[in-house]
């Protein structure tokens, strides 16, 4: 791709407009967790060090199109990112006649998504975002999945366009699993559903060495093996899919699981063989000896993707599947790439993030990338730099 990076422009005493992912929860006001304006920091330093002019946009939930909802304001996101700054970040909530920023200085716009036309890429709200700057950075890699006027629409409408290093290294990342890995690749997939995720199987049975599937996926593939699988969550209308993928690629079934007739925080999870479960019974994690196979083949691999854990995680006693995964892809030789909501969640829950060579910030953008999807607020920047 023919896309200028930012770190080689000259943005001294211009005005920069960064299309950042600050979507982070909000409770009371404050924000509960920061990770995705601390990966912003470094590109918004950068540009403050450089000597720009420096406006920052994002959206925050999802308002109705062109409703102010005060509940979604960015005010708590610019107070903590000012935080990370060491600097005040004013939020401007009118910038219809035109923004003006000092050089070395930041500036946020309120919920982009308050605005009409945002999530339909008009082209009016891409020209005004576009007339706020001599350059537009798009480092929201979270958001690169969606054609919306503050990611695509801008991009094609400003002077210059070029991506930040929070974009570079999401698709450098990517780019070293996808494009030439070091082999083998084991690709984990969990998740409930194998129709929310089927591009990316199908994408990773093309090129994976062994694709390990988990949660409500993995009791798809276990009917489609003709397992009984009780009153597990599972999806019969996608088991030829389940059968395709296991007929191109390497997908190890489970030899036990950990069982429950109800899903509770207090409720004894049950082992049983694989074969064995019970007509009552619900699937919501591996067994011991499972997890042991699994890791085994983890230790091996020299590259690694993790989508989505493989068990009801969130309460533990149907948590040690995904915790013992999690342990071995951080020990694991390998470079490991590890995205989505949930997998950062277990990531921060046994604490092995030290041990993943990079955690993506992207969800959807995260599997629509895997499955080979063209991004359009990635697109949008190709010949777009100087």
């Amino acid at each position: 791709m023919a896309i200028a990076s930012l770190k080689s422009l000259d943005i001294a005493g211009r005005r920069v407009l960064i299309r950042e992912d600050l979507n982070v929860p909000v409770r009371d006001t404050r924000v509960t967790n920061t990770a995705r304006i601390d990966a912003a920091v470094p590109t918004i330093r950068h540009c403050q060090q450089a000597g720009a002019r420096t406006i920052v946009a994002s959206h925050l939930g999802r308002p109705d199109a062109g409703r102010v909802d005060p509940a979604l304001s960015l005010k708590p996101v610019a107070e903590a990112l000012g935080d990370a700054l060491g600097c005040v970040v004013p939020v401007l909530e009118d910038w219809s006649g035109g923004v003006d920023v000092a050089p070395g200085k930041v500036a946020l716009l309120e919920n982009i998504r308050f605005e009409p036309g945002e999530t339909s890429n008009d082209p009016d709200l891409a020209r005004r975002l576009a007339d706020l700057c001599d350059v537009f950075v798009m480092d929201a890699f979270g958001t690169a999945h969606r054609a919306h006027a503050s990611t695509a629409g801008v991009a094609l409408a400003a002077p210059l366009a070029c991506a930040g290093p929070l974009l570079e290294a999401e698709l450098d990342a990517l780019g070293r699993v996808l494009d030439e890995p070091a082999r083998p690749l084991v690709a984990i997939v969990g998740g409930a559903k194998v129709s929310t995720k089927i591009e990316v199987l199908e994408s990773l049975a093309r090129f994976a060495d062994t694709v390990i599937v988990g949660g409500g996926i993995a009791n798809t593939f276990l009917l489609a093996d003709a397992e009984s699988i009780g009153a597990s969550l599972a999806e019969p209308d996608h088991l030829d899919t389940a059968r395709r993928i296991m007929a191109r690629v390497d997908v190890p079934m489970p030899v036990d699981l950990m069982t429950a007739r109800r899903l509770d925080a207090t409720h004894v999870a049950r082992l049983r063989l694989r074969g064995e479960v019970r007509g009552d019974e619900m699937i919501l994690d591996i067994g011991p000896e499972t997890g042991r196979r699994l890791a085994a083949l983890v230790a091996g691999a020299r590259t690694i993707l993790w989508n989505g854990p493989l068990g009801v995680f969130e309460f533990d006693q149907f948590g040690e599947g995904t915790r013992v995964l999690a342990e071995a892809i951080a020990g694991a030789d390998a470079f490991s790439v590890a995205g989505g909501g949930d997998t950062l969640a277990a990531i921060g829950k046994y604490g092995v993030g030290e041990g993943i060579s990079y955690q993506s910030t992207g969800g959807g953008a995260f599997l629509e990338y895997l499955a080979g999807a063209s991004l359009p607020g990635v697109a949008a920047l190709e010949g777009r730099g100087p």
